[in-house]
This record gives C-alpha cells, sequence and structure tokens, in this order.
C-alpha cells in the first residue's frame, strides 16, 4: 500500500511537470499580459453597453499596453465610432501607429484629426495635451502652433504652451509663453507660481475683500 502511494505520488508530480512545460513560452519582448480580471471586467461592461466609447477606449489601452496591437486598434476604432471627437482615443490610435512602425499611417490620421478639430482652439488643444500625453510631441506642437495661431491672445493657449516647454525643461520658451499669459489674464495662480520657480516674480491681483453691510 505504501509503496502504491509513493508510485502514485511521482507519476502525479511528473503529470504536473509536463502540464508546466507544455505552457509556450512568452515571445521574446512581449508586453506585459494583460490582467485577466480587469479585461474580464471591462468586456463585462460592453455587454451591459456595447456602445459606450469609454470602455472601448480603457480596453483599447490595456491591449496597447500588452502589446496585443490588433485588438488594441480595434477598440480604439470602435471608442472612435461611438464618440467621433474622442481625443484621448485619437491620440491613442496613433501612438498605435508609430508603436507598429505605421509612420505613414500615423501622419494620416493626425491630419485628419487636427484638421477635425480645425480653429475651435479649446479641442486643438485638447487634443494636444492628448498627444503630450502619450509622448507625441511632435504632433502636440501642431496642435498648440495652430491653436496659436487662431487666437494669439488667449490666455489658455499661451498658458498650455508654457507649461509644455516648463515640462521640457526649456525655461526660455516657458517664460515667454508664462508671461504672455499672466499678461492676458492675471488671475492665474498656477501660472504665477510657474513664473516664479523660473525665477519671475509676478503678483496675482488681491480679490476685493467681502462686504459686510447689511443688505437694506
Amino acid at each position: 500500500g505504501t509503496l502504491l502511494r509513493v508510485t502514485l505520488g511521482i507519476a502525479l508530480v511528473a503529470i504536473g511537470g509536463c502540464e508546466e512545460q507544455a505552457r509556450p513560452p512568452r515571445t521574446a519582448g512581449a508586453g506585459p499580459a494583460v490582467s485577466d480580471a480587469q479585461e474580464a471586467q471591462l468586456l463585462g461592461e460592453l455587454d451591459a453597453k456595447y456602445e459606450n466609447p469609454q470602455v472601448h477606449y480603457e480596453l483599447a489601452r490595456l491591449y496597447h499596453k500588452s502589446r496585443n496591437y490588433s485588438k488594441a486598434a480595434h477598440h480604439y476604432d470602435l471608442a472612435i465610432s461611438f464618440d467621433p471627437a474622442f481625443r484621448a482615443a485619437q491620440a491613442g490610435k496613433i501612438k498605435l501607429c508609430v508603436d507598429r512602425g505605421q509612420t505613414a499611417d500615423a501622419e494620416h490620421f493626425a491630419n485628419s484629426y487636427i484638421r477635425q478639430a480645425g480653429t475651435a482652439v479649446n479641442e486643438m488643444l485638447r487634443l494636444g495635451w492628448e498627444f503630450e500625453q502619450v509622448g507625441l510631441d511632435t504632433y502636440a506642437l501642431r496642435c498648440y502652433r495652430q491653436a496659436l495661431d487662431a487666437a494669439p491672445d488667449a490666455s489658455e493657449t499661451n498658458r498650455q504652451i508654457g507649461f509644455y516647454y516648463a515640462a521640457k525643461g526649456d525655461e526660455a520658451q516657458a517664460k515667454q509663453y508664462l508671461m504672455r499669459s499672466f499678461e492676458l489674464n492675471p488671475r492665474q495662480a498656477d501660472v504665477a507660481g510657474a513664473l516664479g520657480r523660473l525665477g519671475v516674480v509676478v503678483q496675482t491681483p488681491m480679490e476685493p475683500e467681502p462686504t459686510t453691510t447689511a443688505p437694506k
């Protein structure tokens, strides 16, 4: 009886080892594995509402990070189809093209989305910001320049370009745009703080003291 139990134990260990070895090795250079729980949660949300662009975008990001490029492209496209002005998904799709070495496609889609934003300064700044978040600085600057051409005296445009250059360590350009933004709108505490860190001392206007006189 003891010999049978030992033999059976050895056999089970051997089977377990075969199963472990039968798993295909991860491809060299493959991205991190997709979180099964996160994927299942997002797919469950799509079962409830398939036309939810945010969920498609989150799935696309998940697949993009794990280098499952085909699925990422599919869900970026679905996110944009359900929300044609989904700037984060547009930037993600172009970043995916760059990561796949499809530079011509990246340029094509970037031109299309920049044209779509048109001369709407807020939309152009949003798209530029999303490009910046995924490391597509060339396209981000193209958006910021176009926004500046459309509204050179918009404090928000100068502010965003100034912060862009500050993040890049280009102090001269950062000062130029942040000072212009502050001139246009001196009630920007964050701009004043950024200028202070760059060695430019400015003062935001004092808010008027609230009246203590009882209404008549």
